[in-house]
C-alpha cells in the first residue's frame, strides 16, 4: 500500500498558490465587492488604483494564505506586510504602510466565509489575533492539493 502524501499549503509555491486560491474565490463567487473597489488605491504610498480589476480576489487570498503560515497576525502587522516605498519627489524614498480598510474588509470577507477567526487569549505575553478555522485548513489544504497533482 502506498502512503499518501499530504500537501499543504506550505507545500506549493506561493504566486502559485495565490492565483489559484484567488481564481476559486472568483468562481464560486463567494466574496461580495465592496463598491469602492474599483477606486481604491491599496496604500498611501501609491498613486493609482491597481490595473487588475481581480486585484481584490488576489489580495483575499494572499492574506488567507499569510493568516494559515504565521497565525496570530493583526491588521496593523498587515500593513506593514503590504506596504511599501512612497514616491516624495526629489526628496528620498520612505517605507509607507498598506490601506487599513481594505486588510480589514478582505479579512471580514474570510470570517464570513467561515476561514478565519478571531482569537484573544487571556495571558497579557500571548498573542492576539486571526487564525485559520478547521474549515479553512481544509479548503486551503485541498486548493495545495490541486496545485501539487
Amino acid at each position: 500500500m502506498e502512503a499518501v502524501k499530504v500537501s499543504t499549503v506550505k507545500d506549493v509555491p506561493a504566486a502559485a498558490f495565490i492565483t489559484e486560491y484567488a481564481l476559486y474565490l472568483k468562481k464560486t463567487d463567494k466574496l461580495e465587492l465592496p463598491a469602492w473597489a474599483d477606486l481604491v488605491k491599496t496604500g498611501k504610498g501609491r498613486i493609482l488604483a491597481p490595473h487588475d480589476s481581480d486585484w481584490l480576489y488576489t489580495r483575499t487570498a494572499a492574506l488567507a494564505r499569510k493568516i494559515y503560515l504565521r497565525p496570530g497576525l493583526g491588521v496593523s502587522v498587515l500593513q506593514k506586510i503590504y506596504g511599501g516605498s512612497q514616491d516624495n519627489g526629489t526628496r528620498p524614498d520612505h517605507f509607507a504602510k498598506g490601506s487599513g480598510q481594505v486588510v480589514r474588509c478582505c479579512i471580514k470577507q474570510l470570517e464570513k466565509l467561515g476561514l478565519v477567526q478571531f482569537f484573544a487569549k487571556g495571558s497579557v505575553e500571548e498573542k492576539k489575533g486571526r487564525c485559520i478555522t478547521k474549515v479553512g485548513q481544509i479548503e486551503l489544504n485541498s486548493i495545495a492539493r490541486q496545485i501539487k497533482q
